[in-house]
């Protein structure tokens, strides 16, 4: 008897043997919460339903709505939330999205009892992805590179250092971008939130000698972080040094 191979995975070709139609490029977000492993665990379940709550209050009072309602290959990852939108958007959600996640966090946060307290790391990619309304889609290099970011130490470094009680969202804009993406603008530029970037910082890791670019299987990618200003402050401070 023979047997039956009808429900193996149809194989693909080999990688580089031929050209194949680039995905369309889509804006990358991701966020992971502060010290998810330290409540306990009956706590857990709890944060991962609140962190896409959060998210869709803070977008939809950003007036974005339309970047939630049509996200692509949305998934949480138990500590976090991964999506990815038309990349038109991005400059909106670099400002004022990332201002007003942290008015929502700060809102929460003051309402819980001092429990159970959420801060927020984000990341912000734009990269080619499939995005074909599959199982699967939304895995590839960008999002690889957007979770690097998210897990990098200068972002991490920025979120620990900074006061529970006043700063709620630190974020990782990429510097891996097609020319100049509106998620890096050159260091010389003003932002569309109206402010002079900080340095950029390079994620762990180095890019391995004479591989100029972004990144792929053997490099690394960079990016610049951004704190955002207590609610309440209408001008914003000074960047301070971040801890390398």
């Amino acid at each position: 008897m023979q047997p039956s191979h009808h429900d193996l995975p149809e194989a693909t070709a080999r990688p580089n043997s031929r050209s194949r139609r680039l995905p369309p490029y889509r804006g990358i977000l991701a966020v992971d919460a502060k010290d998810f492993t330290g409540y306990p665990a009956i706590e857990h379940g709890k944060i991962s339903q609140a962190i896409p709550q959060l998210l869709q209050s803070s977008i939809e009072r950003a007036g974005l709505a339309e970047v939630w309602k049509d996200r692509k290959f949305p998934n949480s990852t138990g500590d976090g939330y991964v999506f990815g939108f038309d990349p038109a958007a991005m400059p909106f959600v670099i400002h004022p999205w990332l201002q007003t996640l942290q008015e929502v966090l700060t809102e929460f946060n003051v309402h819980s009892y001092g429990f159970v307290r959420i801060r927020l790391r984000v990341s912000l990619h734009i990269g080619p992805l499939p995005d074909s309304d599959e199982e699967f889609d939304g895995n590839g290099t960008p999002r690889n590179d957007t979770h690097r970011l998210l897990d990098s130490r200068p972002v991490k470094a920025m979120l620990a250092a900074s006061s529970e009680n006043i700063t709620q969202v630190a974020a990782i804009l990429s510097d891996c971008r097609p020319g100049r993406s509106p998620a890096a603008p050159a260091p010389s530029r003003r932002t569309h939130a109206g402010r002079r970037p900080a340095p950029y910082l390079p994620s762990p890791g180095r890019r391995p000698p004479g591989r100029p670019g972004c990144g792929g299987r053997t490099g690394f990618p960079r990016g610049r972080v951004h704190r955002a200003r207590p609610a309440g402050r209408t001008s914003c401070p000074r960047p301070s040094p971040v801890p390398r």
